[in-house]
């Protein structure tokens, strides 16, 4: 099967799969990300097939949607791509990349992934740079508004030395998301492109936080 033709396929199993996901974590989601990626490839010397099929399959069953269960994504997209018959070196590098995508990982003991990849990198940006600026803030709020979490509680500060684990079971206000990851984005990018582009969303998002607690506190 000729590339196009399993980046159609892949496309149209992303859009079926996640036809009811939750706002922030949708297709469009997906859509997003993967034209970011493509936009963040254009300078790197890579595998174009891994990167769109990494891009559109990096959160085919996102583990908080699974009750943390991390497997779930990564067996989908397995078995999916063998459906297609895409060979196993990419199928292998694909899964990879959505083992190791994830912010959280960041936060295990040791910091670092098992796996590595100038795709994998590519992706990690792509998916990052939808966590900033004011797509970032929307998909926040709207994950924040599915989990019925507080906009904000003023007597609960941010947990900067947060664990994976407490990441994964943390229940604090929307707000103390930006602290606890979004505004971390920045300088955890790897490449470039990615690097440039986060710049602008991060300023977005400070200047949007210097806002809200203006109205917060009846400032303007």
């Amino acid at each position: 099967m000729k590339e196009p033709e399993t980046i159609t396929k892949t496309i149209a199993f992303v859009k079926e799969t996640l036809k009811e996901a939750e706002g922030g974590h949708d297709w469009f989601h997906i859509q997003r990300v993967y034209k970011n990626a493509k936009q963040i490839a254009k300078d790197e010397d890579v595998d174009s097939l891994v990167v769109s099929l990494g891009a559109l399959l990096h959160d085919i069953a996102d583990a908080k949607f699974h009750d943390g269960d991390e497997s779930v994504g990564p067996d989908i997209a397995q078995a999916f791509l063998k459906s297609i018959a895409v060979d196993d070196k990419t199928i292998t590098h694909v899964v990879n990349i959505i083992n190791n995508i994830s912010f959280k990982n960041s936060l295990s003991k040791d910091g670092k992934t098992k796996f590595n990849s100038k795709e994998l990198q590519i992706i990690q940006d792509a998916d990052r740079l939808d966590a900033l600026g004011a797509i970032g803030v929307a998909r926040a709020f709207n994950y924040g508004g599915f989990k019925n979490r507080e906009l904000y509680n003023p007597d609960i500060a941010p947990n900067l030395n947060m664990t994976k684990e407490e990441y994964k079971k943390s229940k604090a206000p929307t707000i103390n998301h930006f602290y606890e990851k979004l505004l971390l984005l920045k300088d955890k990018m790897n490449t470039p492109m990615g690097t440039k582009m986060a710049e602008e969303r991060h300023d977005f998002m400070l200047n949007y936080l210097e806002q809200f607690y203006r109205e917060w506190n009846g400032e303007s």
